[in-house]
C-alpha cells in the first residue's frame, strides 16, 4: 500500500480550527478595509470606541464601525440627514436594523420607508439604494455575510459619489 504524504496546505476549515485551538495562529485580514476581526480572544466591542470605515465607498456617505467573525460582518452605520447611496449591489445578502432616524428608499424596486425598530432585508445582489431622512442623521445596524466585505457596486458602473438631496450637498 502506497503512503501518502500530507500536503502541507491544510483545508480552510482545518485551518479555522487550529487558529481555534492556537491563538498565536495566523489570523485572516479582513475584507473590509480597517475592520475589526472578532475571536481570538477578541468577543465583545465597544462600537463607539472603534475606527469609522467608509462603508459604501463611491456611492454612499455611509461609514462607521466594521467587526468581521468568520462568515458574517456587522457595521454600526451612520448615514447623515439628507444623504445615502445611490443604486447599488453586493453579493452579499444584508439585514438592516434602523436604531436613529428614518431611511428611505427602494430594494428590487419595492419602496422603502424604514424608521427606527425596522428591519430591512437586503437579498444579495438585489439592487437597492437608501437615504437618510432629511430631518436627522439615522443610525443602523448592518449585517452580511461575509461572501465579500460591507462595500458593494454601483449599479451604473461608477463610483462617481454619493446621493445628496437638495441642500445637503458636500461642503
Amino acid at each position: 500500500m502506497p503512503i501518502r504524504k500530507h500536503s502541507a496546505r491544510k483545508s480552510s476549515s482545518s485551518f479555522a480550527r487550529a487558529r481555534a485551538t492556537n491563538p498565536s495562529s495566523p489570523r485572516r485580514k479582513t475584507k473590509t478595509d480597517g475592520a475589526i476581526r472578532g475571536g481570538n480572544g477578541k468577543y465583545h466591542f465597544r462600537v463607539a470606541d472603534l475606527r469609522k470605515v467608509p462603508a459604501g465607498t463611491g456611492y454612499s456617505t455611509a461609514h462607521g464601525a466594521v467587526v468581521e467573525g468568520e462568515r458574517m460582518l456587522v457595521g454600526y452605520i451612520h448615514k447623515p440627514r439628507g444623504t445615502g447611496s445611490r443604486m447599488h449591489t453586493h453579493k452579499n445578502e444584508q439585514f438592516n436594523y434602523v436604531v436613529k432616524g428614518t431611511l428611505r428608499g427602494s430594494v428590487n424596486g419595492k419602496r422603502v420607508v424604514a424608521p427606527a425598530g425596522t428591519l430591512i432585508y437586503i437579498p444579495a445582489n438585489a439592487p437597492h439604494r437608501l437615504v437618510a431622512a432629511k430631518d436627522e442623521d439615522v443610525i443602523f445596524l448592518a449585517i452580511k455575510d461575509l461572501s465579500q466585505g460591507i462595500i458593494g457596486k454601483a449599479v451604473d458602473g461608477t463610483m462617481s459619489g454619493p446621493h445628496y438631496d437638495p441642500g445637503f450637498g458636500p461642503l
